[in-house]
Formats: structure tokens, C-alpha cells, sequence
């Protein structure tokens, strides 16, 4: 654990996760990437709104990363979705300053299992993705989510198929010329 979270006084510390656990949502997004070998960008973000900009002050001291930004509507936000500040910062603030949820519960423990997959790159593979899209279905109650499971698997098989069509037509070099 990292020393600057072990140093994070206990009552700050659990003021903030029972406010995330009313308040916070950890999300999984899927953004469509033509240029990826997997035409999937898979993001992962931690988030709180809020009026009050001063609790989302200590989120951002205490976690030592992500953006706070207001919006048209006089609401704050608060997010982090850098990978290395998830792993590094934010798991490991959670796994300290547990929540009495279950749901909240559920969804972090979704949330590190996904993060395990992109670390040992197993969202660059359509098969990872498919793994990745089922346990995301249950994450804050199938949420608001720009992009369906099936439009997403559509797309993989789009682009599996191909990638499979352009590996059955032979490269130039490989063609035998005969005069």
C-alpha cells in the first residue's frame, strides 16, 4: 500500500468512502477505437458529483490524483480515469476504507477484477472483452451506458471477420507470377 494512503487519517478516510458509498460510482466504459487491433478503447473511471465542492476537495487531496471540474448546472465533478491513478491511488484507498454496501461492495470488487484484466492486457482480445462486458452487466444496476453489450459484440464480430477475410487474401509477395 501506498505510504501516502496509509498516512490518511481514519476518520477522513471513512467519511469518504461512506460518502462514495452513497454517492460514488466506479464505471466501465467501452469508446469505439478503428485504429485498436480490438476496435474497443476500454476506460475505467471512478466519479462523484456533488454541490458542495469542498467534499470533492478532500477526495482530491486525499486520493493524490483526478480532475475536479464544474458544470453548467452549478454541480461539481469529481473524477479519476487515468489507469495508473486507479491502480495505484484509488484500489488501493478502497481496499483500506471498505464499504458497508453490498452493492458498493459488488461493484468495486467488479471494478479491481476488470483492472486485473487490463493490467495483464486481456481487453486487447475480443474473448476479453466479451468477459469484460459480462461482468460490467451487473455494475450499478446496468447503469446508463452510451454503447449496448450488443452493439459492442457486433462490432468485434465485424471486425474479427475482417481481420479473418484480410489474413485469407494473399499479400503481393505471395502471389506466384507465370509468364
Amino acid at each position: 500500500m501506498d505510504a501516502r494512503i496509509k498516512k490518511i487519517p481514519g476518520d477522513i478516510g471513512n467519511y469518504l468512502a461512506g460518502f462514495t458509498d452513497g454517492e460514488g460510482s466506479f464505471n466501465v466504459s467501452f469508446r469505439p477505437r478503428p485504429d485498436y487491433s480490438v476496435p474497443w478503447k476500454v476506460s475505467l473511471c471512478f466519479n462523484i458529483s456533488q454541490k458542495d465542492k469542498v467534499i470533492l476537495t478532500l477526495f482530491k487531496k486525499h486520493m493524490g490524483c483526478g480532475t475536479l471540474r464544474s458544470r453548467k448546472d452549478g454541480v461539481w465533478y469529481y473524477e479519476v480515469n487515468n489507469f495508473n491513478a486507479i491502480v495505484q491511488n484509488v484500489i488501493p484507498f478502497f481496499e483500506r476504507f471498505r464499504f458497508l454496501s453490498a452493492k458498493k461492495k459488488r461493484d468495486f470488487s467488479k471494478f479491481k477484477q476488470i483492472a486485473s484484466m487490463i493490467r495483464s492486457k486481456k481487453h486487447l482480445s475480443t474473448e476479453g472483452i466479451k468477459e469484460i462486458l459480462e461482468i460490467r452487466k451487473e455494475m450499478n444496476d446496468g447503469g446508463k451506458r452510451r454503447y449496448s453489450d450488443q452493439e459492442i459484440i457486433a462490432k468485434l464480430d465485424e471486425s474479427s471477420e475482417t481481420t479473418s477475410q484480410a489474413r485469407s487474401v494473399p499479400d503481393r509477395d505471395d502471389i506466384v507470377r507465370t509468364a
